[in-house]
C-alpha cells in the first residue's frame, strides 16, 4: 500500500513537473514578442488535399530576416523551421476545406509558399496573416521578394 501510494505521488510529481516546463518554454519563445499561433504543413501537396493530414500546430516568432517556427507540443528549445524572409515566395491563399476546418483554428487562413523550394502551407489568423505579409513587403532594398 505504501508502495502504490508512492508511486502515485511520484507519477504526479514528474506529470506537474513536465507541463511547467512545458508552459516555461511556451513562456521563454514569447518573450521577447513578435510572436503568431501558425500552424504549419511542410512538404504540402500541389492542390486539392483538403484532408487535413501533415498540419502540425506551432507558434511562429519574428527574428530579424527570418521567421522561427517552433512546434507547441514539443519540449525543444529550438525552432523546428527557420524561414528565411529572401527565401519565402508567396503562392496561393485560401480559407480550408473539408476536414483542415477541423485540423486547425477556427479562424484560420492558408497561406501557400514556397520555400527553397520546398512547397509549404502556414494556417494563421487574419491579423496575423497581414502582418506576415506586411513583413514579407518590408524586405530591405535589393531583396527579392515574391508576394502574391
Amino acid at each position: 500500500m505504501l508502495l502504490a501510494l508512492l508511486v502515485c505521488g511520484l507519477v504526479i510529481v514528474l506529470v506537474t513537473l513536465g507541463l511547467l516546463v512545458f508552459g516555461l518554454r511556451r513562456r521563454l519563445i514569447q518573450r521577447s514578442g513578435g510572436t503568431f499561433d501558425c500552424s504549419l504543413r511542410w512538404d504540402a501537396p500541389e492542390k486539392g488535399d483538403t484532408s487535413g493530414k501533415g498540419w502540425q500546430y506551432g507558434v511562429a516568432r519574428y527574428n530579424g530576416d527570418r521567421v522561427e517556427w517552433y512546434r507547441v507540443f514539443s519540449y525543444s528549445p529550438r525552432p523546428k523551421r527557420m524561414l528565411e524572409r529572401s527565401a519565402i515566395e508567396v503562392v496561393d491563399r485560401r480559407s480550408p476545406e473539408g476536414e483542415e476546418e477541423l485540423a486547425l483554428l477556427s479562424d484560420a487562413l492558408v497561406l501557400g509558399c514556397r520555400h527553397r523550394g520546398v512547397r509549404l502551407e502556414l494556417a494563421m489568423s487574419e491579423d496575423a496573416l497581414t502582418g506576415f505579409l506586411a513583413w514579407l513587403e518590408a524586405a530591405p532594398p535589393g531583396q527579392r521578394v515574391n508576394v502574391a
